[in-house]
């Protein structure tokens, strides 16, 4: 009887995620973009498709722990959105995994030429990763969640 559905889930995550620090998240990803390139170019080896997946990866990372970092903050919805996150990371660490990859596919199909199979591949790739980053840092401030009631 305790079990929702997954459509639940994916309604739970995106409500924690309401007030994720999203403009903080754009400029970081941005700035790493940015040099990401920059060093590229200095370098002699710039790959832009790259650089804008990780700006992307990071993007997603810094929401998603953002939006869980201060669980008892917000609205009476957000607040129990983070806390069930806190409760299941890994079933949250989907939607911000979700979001890159669905950012990231059109990234590498336009700007890596690797095609439809292998720009699907590169972006589920950085999703993974970001799921595994997401879910692990979320997992680590579990205690968040039980202190401060």
């Amino acid at each position: 009887m305790n079990e929702i559905s997954r459509r639940d889930e994916i309604s739970l995550s995106g409500a924690a995620l309401r007030g994720a620090p999203w403009k903080a998240a754009a400029i970081s990803g941005g700035v790493v973009t940015a040099a990401s390139v920059g060093m590229g170019l200095l370098t002699g080896g710039a790959d832009v498709a790259w650089a804008l997946g990780l700006g992307i990866s990071l993007f997603a990372l810094i929401a998603a722990i953002g939006a869980v970092a201060k669980p008892h903050e917000g609205d009476r919805v957000t607040r129990q959105a983070r806390l069930w996150s806190l409760q299941h990371p890994w079933k949250f660490a989907l939607l911000p995994a979700g979001l890159t990859a669905v950012l990231d596919y059109p990234v590498q199909l336009v700007l890596d030429g690797e095609g439809v199979f292998g720009s699907g591949v590169q972006a589920l790739w950085h999703g993974a990763l970001v799921y595994l980053i997401a879910g692990i840092l979320t997992l680590t401030m579990q205690g968040r969640g039980r202190s401060a009631r």
